[in-house]
């Protein structure tokens, strides 16, 4: 199985919720499953209540830098786009490209949205 990082939106931006992105994070999770991959979304983890919260810039920063650091055992980082590219998601892709794991842009719709 490939290991394969998630990138999707999280804070509530472009007309969308927190919890839209979580709804939209969690189908992320199940089309990678889907494909057969393992994939980990950090930011459906971290933010957990009781854990990190992300309105909190250190604490996201801190989140986002934990996340980061699984990204050198993944074999490939998914965007996925429908909703957006983040800050959060460049700062994702940039890492990518610094550690040259593969990336790929995905979509699989806006539904349930």
């Amino acid at each position: 199985m490939k290991r394969v990082i998630i990138e999707s939106p999280y804070a509530a931006a472009n007309g969308h919720t927190v919890a839209e992105h979580e709804a939209y994070a969690r189908r992320c999770m199940a089309d990678s499953l889907a494909r057969g991959e393992a994939p980990l979304a950090s930011h459906l983890l971290y933010t957990q209540p009781g854990i990190l919260d992300d309105a909190n810039p250190e604490q996201r920063r801190r989140g986002m830098k934990a996340g980061f650091a699984w990204m050198q055992q993944a074999d490939m980082v998914a965007v996925y786009a429908d909703l957006g590219i983040s800050d959060g998601m460049m700062a994702g892709i940039d890492r990518a490209l610094d550690l040259d794991v593969e990336f790929v842009e995905r979509h699989i719709g806006r539904g349930g949205q």
